[in-house]
Parts: structure tokens; sequence; C-alpha cells
């Protein structure tokens, strides 16, 4: 039988992802990326490289590859783990929390 839950409190840490802050685990080349047809391309983050390769930035956790798009947010969870959280959902999911 279905139950309803509400999502509990959750207190994070997150920082809107920027190029060049070290934020993800790595990059894969957006050719292969748009060929391999794992995601939609739309809005992806891409860096061009010195030699002119284009490549994406993704992280990787327990739920396997996110590709980071423009505008994301990075989560960071006590245990080191990191998320992506779109910014269309951050506002939604979290509000700003007076220190």
């Amino acid at each position: 039988m279905k139950k309803t839950y509400e999502r509990a409190a959750l207190v994070v840490t997150a920082q809107q992802y920027e190029t060049n802050q070290g934020l993800e685990d790595g990059f894969e080349l957006y050719t292969k990326v748009v060929t391999n047809g794992w995601i939609s391309p739309e809005n992806l983050v891409h860096i061009t490289r010195p030699d002119g390769t284009v490549v994406c930035p993704f992280l990787r956790n327990r739920r396997g590859v996110t590709f980071i798009r423009e505008g994301d947010y990075i989560i960071f969870d006590d245990d080191n783990e990191r998320h992506v959280c779109g910014a269309d959902k951050f506002p939604q999911r979290y509000k700003p929390v007076d220190e």
C-alpha cells in the first residue's frame, strides 16, 4: 500500500557550480556525451580546453555519474559525497539558514 511521506528537514552546504573551482570529479568529451545519448545536451556546462577539445564536467557518486548543467548547485554531504541539484529545483528544496 502506498503511503505519503514528507521530506525530512535537512541542512546542507552547497555552492553554485563555477568552473576552475575543482568542484567536479572529471570531464567527458562533449562529442562523446552527445554521441552516446546519455542525456540531453541542453544547458550542459561546456569547457573549451586550449587544444580546442570541448568537455563537460561531471560528479561521480553512489548514484552514478551526473553531468553538470548551467546554474546547478553542488551539495556537500557530511560524508563527503557530493550531489548535483538543478538551479530550478534548488530554491524549492532549500532555503538559506541564518547563521
